[in-house]
């Protein structure tokens, strides 16, 4: 047997000498480093008796060695997790952890502030209007083709365009001739009154409510002197020589019979039936 104060490998005296005892045997220091030592799970090199050593799970590491997989931060006296076999300090491992931003695809860690929407999640600064590219923050904000719009930019690149002030028509509306109109936009030429949900008409591309195209527009019938509007009863006309009648006005002057559909004779600026106009 070998003597306590021998090493167990190479029998070399070990009085007054440094030695390290390993599985209950005194191993000097070469061959301890030779057949005992750990090697370096980082640099694959032996962790010699003069290294500080480190292990975790099995595995060992020079304390330079310890660092973190990301960051490379030595962790020899730092708080740290392991993850997939590999060494992470506390924020490189809370950014592998974190949802990924679906702007610019970075971590966002706790306590950032952040937009969640459809499962996905931005960071406050990332969820952006797709037009202006300015932050939504907590402004109302509208989806298109997978996009997100601030509402200004919306109502500009989608939103009908009015055909009086061409700016966006955000709700209701008016469409007249195939063209849009703001309610309020659509009014009338001559007296500026709204028009919407009211009798109206046109003239000369321009719209007019009914008390105005009287007033203004309309023609006088050579009959009854009123204006001939196209509304109701007055909707035909009997045009002859420039002038104009209600077709319920156009009657012989002596016998009042209706000539709007018959022949007739003009005499001295009258209208008579044919009869009639035997008898003058």
């Amino acid at each position: 047997m070998a003597s306590r104060s021998n090493c167990f490998y190479c029998r070399e005296d070990l009085s007054g000498k440094k030695f390290v005892r390993k599985d209950e045997k005194q191993v000097c220091v070469r061959c301890f480093d030779k057949f005992c030592a750990n090697t370096c799970t980082e640099c694959r090199r032996t962790i010699s008796t003069d290294s500080k050593e480190l292990h975790h799970k099995g595995k060992y590491w020079h304390s330079d060695c310890f660092r973190c997989a990301k960051c490379y931060k030595n962790l020899a006296k730092e708080s740290f997790t392991s993850k997939d076999d590999r060494i992470l300090c506390g924020t490189c491992s809370s950014r592998e952890d974190a949802p990924r931003c679906h702007g610019c695809y970075k971590p966002i860690l706790p306590g950032t502030e952040n937009v969640e929407y459809k499962g996905n999640s931005w960071h406050d600064e990332c969820f952006k209007c797709y037009q202006c590219q300015k932050p939504i923050g907590n402004k109302s904000f509208i989806t298109k083709n997978n996009n997100v719009y601030c509402s200004p930019c919306h109502e500009k690149k989608f939103a009908k365009q009015c055909a009086c002030c061409k700016k966006p028509i955000t709700t209701g509306g008016v469409n007249y001739q195939d063209q849009p109109w703001h309610s309020e936009c659509f009014v009338c030429s001559s007296c500026r009154k709204p028009l919407a949900g009211t009798r109206f008409t046109s003239h000369e591309e321009k719209v007019y409510c009914v008390d105005c195209y009287k007033s203004t527009v309309a023609k006088k019938c050579s009959g009854c002197q009123n204006p001939i509007t196209g509304f109701g009863k007055a909707t035909n006309v009997v045009n002859y020589e420039g002038g104009s009648w209600h077709d319920y006005c156009f009657n012989c002057k002596k016998c009042s019979l209706n000539l709007a559909d018959k022949r007739f004779v003009a005499h001295s600026g009258h209208i008579y039936c044919s009869d009639c106009s035997k008898k003058l």
